[in-house]
């Protein structure tokens, strides 16, 4: 049962640090999906095969913070080095031409935001 209460803290303060990040969408989207997908492969993991709540938890949170930080970067446009020159200072240069440099732009590769 100590087992269960640890894990269930674990969780609790794994999405209590997703909700309040300040950074980026891709980070959020890593943090919650890892939470989730821990607590998703905990009840699995416990309920089929062997029994093993914590080897669940442990797949849950990497498939789900994988797949979260897919998801946020695909939202966000920010991953990835498109189109930058080989000497990219991001204190000097707008990757998406909307008049806000990189290091002070949330999405730097999408001219909507900033």
């Amino acid at each position: 049962m100590t087992g269960y209460l640890k894990f269930a803290m674990i969780g609790a303060s794994a999405l209590a640090m997703a909700a309040c990040t300040s950074s980026g969408t891709a980070e959020r989207n890593a943090a919650a999906g890892a939470a989730l997908g821990a607590a998703a492969g905990a009840a699995i993991g416990n309920n089929v095969g062997d029994g093993d709540a914590t080897r669940g938890a442990a797949i849950g949170a990497v498939v789900g913070g994988t797949a979260g930080a897919v998801k946020g970067c695909s939202e966000a446009g920010d991953c990835g080095n498109r189109n930058r020159p080989d000497n990219y200072d991001p204190y000097n240069y707008d990757s998406d031409g909307d008049g806000v440099v990189d290091a002070r732009d949330r999405y730097p590769n999408d001219r909507r935001n900033w």
